[in-house]
């Protein structure tokens, strides 16, 4: 990496850079197994919420795709980054869950401390994965009440999130996830469902390096660049990176942003003009183009921050989350967090239009825009 000063980066440069990254600035072509991949998996703990997401970024997007490609099992539902439900393909998620699960049992350790205090984790995990090596789909409450047998289990609730999945590395198998189709939570071992081992944490061992780490921050900046360390444990929830970064800082280049923090990207990643025109985008719940990042303020007002992590469904308005929406019945209701302009509002219901006839499949669809707040 140069020595050279860094360029500095303003707010709208880093929202035209999140936009293309994130397949937000104009519909892509790709088709929906890369999509997935190329940004770095989608948050999915609400099961139609990639649905939501792959809509408002793919040109032609079939959600019969999304569900075939889940029951073929090349994209699967695993809980990784942050300890939440993504949706990602199975070559992540075998190559990136060993070196999440330390971050997954540190997260379950630290919210039930008490509960599970004097637990011999190592047992858990050896009966956890004995009783699932039969390949029997498996709630969280059946796996604990069959791993705990005779005796109570005085925590249930405890020991099943430690098992599933900080100890038991799970798929959440289909129906879950299908479209259109609600079912509930049904696991199997990540390596049946997928048919292969999982990968080492570190391949080689040898360097003190952190290859799998480094590789990691690669595809994050590929998915979010430019962003600082900092934003890459936000997205992932990992905070042993240092050496992963430093492994990888010889083929990076180096930004500011308006707070002097350092910035990093990949040399020929898109970091398109300020000025591109950017189109009215709807996002679903808790989707990673906000949670992607500890500081959001390239995407949305610190006043508005909460929403992100609250599952309310944003609207993109020139880039920027502008409002709320929901939908019920056929109709799309939006509810703006600024002063819309007449163009603003018949922007926002025509994207909003768009994405009433999608999910009510050609039933009779409208948008709502409500008041613009005084």
């Amino acid at each position: 990496m140069s020595n050279a000063p860094a360029h500095a980066l303003d707010t709208r440069a880093l929202n035209r850079a999140t936009l293309a990254r994130q397949l937000l600035l104009e519909p892509s072509d790709v088709p929906v197994h890369d999509a997935v991949r190329l940004l770095g998996g989608l948050q999915a703990q609400e099961p139609q919420e990639p649905f939501v997401a792959l809509f408002s970024r793919l040109r032609s997007f079939a959600p019969a795709t999304l569900s075939d490609l889940l029951v073929e099992r090349r994209l699967v539902r695993t809980h990784l980054m942050r300890r939440t439900v993504h949706l990602v393909t199975a070559d992540d998620a075998l190559a990136w869950r060993a070196r999440h699960e330390p971050m997954l049992r540190q997260r379950v350790l630290a919210t039930y401390r008490d509960e599970l205090r004097g637990a011999d984790l190592e047992q858990l995990a050896a009966d956890g994965r004995e009783l699932m090596s039969d390949g029997e789909p498996r709630t969280m409450s059946e796996l604990v009440r069959e791993v705990t047998g005779s005796r109570p289990a005085p925590h249930p609730r405890a020991l099943g999130e430690l098992l599933v999945p900080a100890l038991v590395p799970v798929a959440q198998i289909p129906p879950r996830g299908l479209w259109r189709t609600k079912a509930g939570v049904r696991n199997v071992l990540l390596t049946s469902w997928l048919g292969r081992p999982i990968d080492p944490a570190d391949p080689t061992g040898t360097d003190g390096g952190d290859p799998v780490g480094r590789a990691l921050v690669l595809r994050y900046l590929a998915a979010f660049g430019p962003a600082a360390t900092a934003d890459l444990r936000a997205w992932s929830g990992l905070a042993g990176l240092p050496a992963a970064v430093a492994g990888a800082r010889d083929e990076l280049v180096s930004f500011r942003d308006e707070r002097g923090r350092e910035l990093l990207d990949l040399p020929d990643a898109p970091r398109p003009d300020p000025d591109t025109p950017a189109p009215v985008r709807f996002l679903p719940a808790f989707d990673n183009a906000l949670l992607g990042y500890q500081d959001r303020r390239r995407i949305v007002d610190d006043a508005h921050r909460g929403l992100s992590v609250a599952g309310e469904r944003v609207v993109l308005l020139d880039g920027r989350v502008a409002a709320t929406w929901t939908t019920e019945g056929g109709t799309v209701t939006v509810t703006p967090l600024r002063r819309f302009s007449r163009a603003d509002r018949t922007a926002v219901g025509e994207a909003g239009r768009s994405m009433a006839g999608f999910l009510s499949d050609g039933e009779h669809h409208r948008t709502r825009v409500l008041a613009s707040p005084r």
